[in-house]
């Protein structure tokens, strides 16, 4: 018998096992968010494989992101953090505890254990590169430097960024997903756990997303649905091929942004105003002088006065991929909560200002930044509509190497080319 987190441990010095059944990882429906997938709770997600779960996985209910940074000087040490956090990994995601359990008294738990007796719901760990870990203040600390991807970018900044040093890079990033938040949680707490004085964690965001009843596409905290268009030709969007190192073909360049909406504002604004504003029907989902969600957006469509019916600076029509080049990536974002902040306004009647500290945990795949992400968020950045009720404060570019053959390391190959 396996130690699980699903079993019963240690009662009067025995060890009894609960019986738990291990599902098969199912094909992604990338595209088809729409569509309902009904998956029992304890349900798991193949971790070992060509790519990385997390990443075309059909999108869990639940995310919690974390970045780190690497506070060792010794590459030996970040190869044996990446080969105990893929074991860790591993076992997590099949519903086992972090570490296999010991039984000296003065040991190290090999898990915090508050997610004992609970299933599995289909978790996802997937790791990420960022660039200090190629080269960090002018250091090449880890011999990596000549390895770093061109693709692997500083972001620019952009018009409106208000980015907090706290909330944004990182030298590594783990983005677990889960239908529980507890078990995304947990595997971020874990996974921290195990870095001793290796890394430490710099910063983290959790995110969710509640699908409605009846399968359709999910809604951010605008009111919006969320997810409606995806790229066509997924693996040309999002899969590194023969174009990128040898280490990176089959992994994907992760771009994460924590966008902040002001929902205090946004609530206060006529409905049609925000459908001028997003470039669709609020309810429907349908594009502006549409009917159905999934009718195609048709931009060059034009009013009884030749006016756009979606206007020139309406969200959709400036992240539409045909409109910046065929700048395709998969968006798997998430809202999140952290609040409100109370603000002394300085101008009569003198009153206190409140703000949701709410909005998107924006996450997008894409096989190049440079030619997805960046192209087309430079140019919304200067002409969305949606960015007098959005700022981006945090995030950062992370490449997510391919997935893991078992009995090797995420990022093995990178480490053995360096």
């Amino acid at each position: 018998m396996r130690p699980s987190r699903r079993g019963l441990f240690a009662i009067g010095g025995g060890l009894i096992a609960a019986a738990g059944t291990t599902f098969a990882a199912h094909p992604a429906s990338v595209g088809q968010e729409h569509e309902p997938r009904v998956e029992p709770a304890n349900s798991i997600e193949a971790f070992w494989g060509v790519h990385q779960g997390g990443i075309v996985t059909p999108p869990q209910n639940h995310c919690y992101f974390a970045a780190f940074d690497l506070t060792t000087e010794r590459r030996d040490d970040v190869v044996q953090l990446l080969r105990t956090w893929t074991d860790a990994a591993a076992r997590l995601t099949s519903g086992q505890t972090a570490q296999p359990p010991v039984e000296a008294a003065d040991a190290v738990a090999a898990d915090s254990a508050e997610a004992l007796g609970v299933a599995p719901s289909r978790l996802t760990l997937t790791f990420g590169f960022g660039p200090g870990l190629f080269m960090k203040q002018g250091k090449d600390r880890y011999g990596l430097a000549a390895a770093r991807p061109d693709a692997l970018v500083d972001l620019p900044r952009f018009n409106g960024d208000q980015l907090v040093a706290e909330k944004t890079g990182g030298d590594l990033s783990i983005q677990a997903c889960a239908d529980d938040p507890q078990v995304a949680f947990h595997a971020v707490r874990q996974l921290a756990r195990l870095t001793y004085d290796t890394a430490q964690l710099r910063w983290a965001q959790t995110g969710f997303r509640s699908p409605p009843a009846d399968g359709g596409t999910p809604r951010n905290l605008m009111g919006f649905k969320d997810g409606t268009q995806t790229p066509e030709q997924i693996d040309r969007a999002i899969w590194v091929g023969n174009e990128g190192p040898a280490w990176m073909r089959g992994g994907s360049y992760l771009v994460v942004r924590r966008i902040r909406m002001a929902l205090e504002h946004w609530d206060r604004t006529e409905v049609s105003f925000q459908e001028q504003t997003i470039g669709r029907h609020k309810y429907s989902g349908a594009p502006l002088g549409r009917k159905g969600e999934f009718e195609p957006l048709s931009l060059e469509r034009n009013d009884a006065d030749e006016n756009p019916i979606i206007p020139e600076g309406a969200h959709v029509r400036l992240a539409n991929a045909a409109a910046n080049g065929s700048a395709d990536m998969l968006r798997r974002g998430y809202s999140y909560n952290d609040g409100v902040n109370f603000t002394a306004e300085r101008w009569p009647p003198w009153r206190q200002g409140m703000e949701y500290d709410a909005g998107l945990l924006f996450i997008c795949y894409q096989a190049d930044p440079r030619t997805s992400f960046i192209r087309s968020f430079e140019k919304m950045a200067k002409f969305d509509m949606l960015n007098q009720f959005v700022t981006h404060t945090g995030g950062g570019l992370f490449a997510c190497p391919g997935g893991v053959r078992e009995g090797e390391f995420i990022g093995q190959d990178l480490f053995a080319q360096a």
